[in-house]
């Protein structure tokens, strides 16, 4: 009998622990992750650049340097993670000009910048297969646009120099390969836009059938008759990136971190890009036509005799920014948008 009690409670805690293990599972939130790959986003493509035999980063493609020198290494190692959770689908009035390719997340914003990114050579008008990586899958829709003729690249990218409707798009495409690597991919054959010559991005959104998140993303692409080749990687190129940071400078990114009727909360980051430490900072902006500033700690608020212009300035305890480290300041503000204006950042 003791042995037949014994076996019979060890079986019930058995059926236990699978429960509670089931319900943990079940429990646990459902993230997704991924790319695009062909042609492939900036994130992928500096990813593959800057592998090296010992797993590290290191990129040697100058634009892709300089995102690393801004965003830090974890931006290549989670290069399929150029997301919002609360996306819902959602591009022009959502992430604000100049954000795009990070898709307004501050941890990518180092590939909203301009530079020798590597390029990914098509033709106009040819039937391709897409391919998008699913290292995390989850069901969706994918909408593929492209930059207008004309587009500045040697300027962060704005909605209006994209078309304004998708040259290509997929519905829940079919997926193969193993979840959880490189390997697996959503893929899907449509044609590109015709008439295109010359450097363009492709600009990729993936929104999720069973969540809010959204994933955006930039293609650097030339139309010259190529069929997929790519170019810029695993080489240093020159001339060097344009936008390379210098020391002595700096980097602000602006995140809502809550909103209400009529006013909302942001935290911006500076970011010391360079080789040397920073001795104070300032970031600035234009302050919006009905926009009011209530309040910012971390920093000291100045705003000009009009009113038009806000610059807050480091404070003595937060003023030193080591290499490729950050600090960040917040404020509340009365407004009836809280999108994020252009900022500059300077060191005194």
């Amino acid at each position: 009998m003791t042995r037949r009690w014994a076996t019979t409670v060890l079986a019930a805690v058995g059926m236990l622990m699978a429960g509670l293990i089931t319900a943990t599972v079940t429990a646990a939130p459902a993230a997704a992750h991924g790319a695009l790959m062909t042609p492939g986003s900036r994130t992928f493509l500096c990813w593959r650049d800057g592998l090296s035999q010992q797993g590290d980063i290191q990129p040697k493609n100058s634009a892709c340097a300089g995102a690393v020198a801004q965003s830090g290494a974890n931006s290549l190692y989670n290069w399929f993670s150029v997301l919002r959770s609360d996306g819902a689908g959602r591009t022009t009035g959502f992430i604000a000009d100049g954000q795009l390719c990070s898709g307004g997340n501050p941890n990518f914003a180092g590939f909203d910048r301009t530079g020798n990114w590597p390029l990914t050579h098509l033709t106009s008008g040819a039937s391709m297969n897409f391919t998008y990586n699913a290292w995390a899958a989850h069901p969706g829709w994918f909408y593929l646009y492209v930059t207008k003729d004309g587009w500045d690249p040697s300027q962060p990218l704005r909605w209006d120099e994209i078309e304004s409707q998708p040259f290509a798009s997929a519905d829940h495409p079919p997926l193969a390969g193993s979840v959880g690597s490189v390997d697996a991919k959503y893929s899907w054959t449509a044609n590109l836009p015709s008439g295109k010559s010359g450097r363009h991005v492709i600009y990729s959104v993936w929104k999720r059938s069973d969540s809010n998140e959204t994933f955006y993303g930039c293609s650097d692409v030339t139309f010259d008759g190529g069929n997929g080749e790519v170019t810029g990687v695993g080489v240093v190129d020159n001339p060097p990136d344009p936008g390379a940071p210098a020391n002595g400078a700096c980097s602000a990114s602006w995140a809502v971190t809550g909103s209400w009727n009529g006013g909302y909360q942001a935290e911006v980051t500076v970011r010391n890009p360079g080789t040397t430490t920073l001795s104070g900072w300032r970031v600035g902006w234009s302050i919006p036509s009905g926009t009011t500033i209530n309040s910012v700690w971390n920093g000291t608020l100045t705003t000009d005799s009009l009113g038009t212009q806000a610059t807050v300035s480091s404070v003595g305890w937060n003023g030193s920014i080591a290499p490729n480290t950050t600090r960040s300041f917040g404020l509340t503000a009365n407004s009836s948008s809280s999108t994020a204006p252009p900022l500059t950042c300077s060191s005194p």
